[in-house]
């Protein structure tokens, strides 16, 4: 305790010469100078929502593209910009901050902290973020337009774009500079600041796997640095490492890319395993089923995703021996997440169990989520990948585990913890009509394109033979209604909840447990300047 008490004592004097309790700068000064967790957790959260939507934009003009057979609207070029920008966007700019805004937000106050270690490197790392977006965005309007070399940046293509793929690399540069700044944050937090008796098997389990996550970013953000680099040194400065005409290998650079995009592809969902393992015990109104199973699943999946990447490179002429490999290592992942859903369904057995908003999605994210699994482990069976690779199976696949995987839980947390940080209740039945209208219109977007992609068609192909039409258009009106649904969320939950509505009490969910429930909604700018002691 008494460190906690050094660590903050500098901060502690500042704050009280200048005001009283409570009063922090207004105006841009309070966000462009935010030091404080919450604020710079609401603005990750916001600046993840901006990206989220103009995702969503380009992916309804691929969708628009796809309604009909034949080129209705955008030559092939700008499509395969449209699909990469999409890709890159929504994972760098609207997934991963998202989970950084709620870890800013949230961490602190699970583990008792009065803020997250490093006030000003949080800073940091979150104003990196808007320039990158806007070199990312920008590489629209310059000659040749964005990259079009699909979201992984496989050369060849990568090495032969125009300007934009440079500003392509200098912004994914640019973000994972703030990620690994962010990881660095929160492990030191994580590890250095809880509360007096918080052991580590005593955190909310969305400490857990942030702490896990944030481990894996120190991890693979370099690696991808790395490849993307050595694709710049190509492109500009005579090097041959994905070159074949120069002795390179444009297969390496899949291995390269693959080490850091499986791991990623977790990255992007123990956070959402930690928001679900929170929700679906307070709804239940029972603990959590199999605590200690869960750290140690959610650290087992950390640990196998990184003898796992070539499993997105059956096609690429491996030795059997080396499909075999990474077929049964693939499938083992299977275990871990297993246990997870079994232990969600385990802790809903028999509880005494509501269905607010936050639960209904939490039940939708396992419903969903064992889906895109389910056709994960499909994937991993090599005979079955190599006609399955590059069609709309595993577009199917991996919205299924990002969008009804992390998407959901982002909402579900939205909903459970929003009182805590507007101090408003939002209002229940939009929340309600957001989840059934999102879920439905999401299957109707996503399911057929299994049936696409088992017939064969291709993705990232701005063309299509007239037998794949149907199902398109049924995708297509599908996507149009999902984004719908995403303005409905913002107009009329979000803003609303904001603004004002009902007043919602310290524990606005009575089976929810933490120490972020023992602090009045909205969570004042200064929490836990002494430490509470956890029993």
């Amino acid at each position: 305790m008494s460190t906690m008490d050094h660590a903050h004592a500098p901060a502690g004097h500042d704050h009280h010469d200048h005001a009283h309790d409570d009063h922090h700068p207004h105006g841009w000064q309070r966000w462009l100078f935010a030091t404080n967790h919450k604020d710079i957790g609401t603005l990750y959260l916001w600046f993840s929502f901006v990206m989220l939507l103009s995702g969503g934009v380009l992916a309804l003009m691929i969708r628009a593209e796809l309604f009909q057979p034949g080129l209705q609207l955008f030559k092939p070029e700008f499509f395969n910009q449209l699909t990469t920008m999409h890709g890159l966007i929504m994972v760098f700019g609207a997934i991963m901050p998202a989970f950084v805004g709620f870890a800013n937000w949230m961490i602190p106050l699970q583990i008792g902290a009065a803020d997250m270690a490093f006030a000003r490197m949080n800073n940091f790392s979150f104003w990196l973020l808007p320039p990158a977006a806007i070199l990312l965005a920008g590489s629209f309007l310059v000659p040749g337009g964005a990259t079009a070399a699909g979201w992984t940046l496989y050369a060849p293509l990568s090495t032969q774009m125009g300007i934009g793929m440079d500003m392509g690399i200098f912004a994914m540069h640019i973000m994972g500079a703030s990620s690994i700044m962010g990881s660095i944050n929160i492990i030191t937090t994580i590890l250095n600041m809880r509360a007096p008796g918080m052991t580590l098997m005593k955190m909310p389990m969305f400490c857990w796997t942030w702490l896990i996550t944030a481990y894996l970013l120190i991890a693979v953000m370099p690696v991808l640095a790395g490849a993307i680099t050595m694709t710049l040194t190509d492109r500009h400065f005579g090097t041959s490492f994905f070159n074949a005409a120069g002795g390179g290998d444009p297969v390496m650079y899949q291995h390269i890319f693959w080490f850091f995009g499986h791991p990623e592809v977790y990255i992007m969902i123990l956070p959402a395993f930690g928001i679900i393992s929170q929700i679906i015990p307070a709804f239940s109104r029972k603990t959590l089923f199999g605590y200690d199973s869960m750290v140690y699943a959610t650290a087992s999946i950390a640990i196998l995703s990184f003898i796992v990447w070539a499993h997105h490179m059956f096609t690429t002429g491996m030795p059997v021996t080396g499909q075999l490999f990474f077929m049964y290592a693939t499938m083992l992942i299977a275990v871990p997440t297993g246990v997870k859903v079994f232990n969600w369904i385990a802790t809903m057995w028999r509880g005494s169990m509501t269905f607010e908003t936050p639960m209904l999605f939490a039940v939708g994210f396992i419903f969903v989520f064992t889906m895109g699994g389910l056709t994960g482990v499909i994937c991993a069976v090599t005979p079955v990948d190599i006609q399955l690779q590059d069609t709309y199976y595993v577009v199917a696949h991996f919205h299924y585990v990002l969008v009804a995987g992390s998407l959901f839980a982002l909402f579900a947390g939205f909903y459970y913890w929003g009182p805590k940080w507007t101090g408003f209740m939002y209002n229940e039945g939009r929340g309600k009509f957001h989840f059934w209208a999102s879920i439905i219109t999401f299957n109707i977007t996503f399911f057929p394109m299994h049936f696409l992609g088992l017939a064969g068609m291709p993705r990232r192909y701005a063309d299509y033979s007239a037998q794949f039409t149907d199902f398109n258009m049924i995708a297509t009106i599908g996507a149009f209604g999902f984004g719908l649904s995403q303005v409905y969320f913002l107009l009329f939950v979000v803003l609303p909840s904001i603004k004002g509505g009902e007043k919602a009490a310290m524990k606005p969910w009575d089976g929810a447990e933490g120490l972020e429930w023992t602090v009045p909604s909205p969570a004042p700018f200064h929490t836990f300047e002494t430490p509470p002691t956890v029993q």
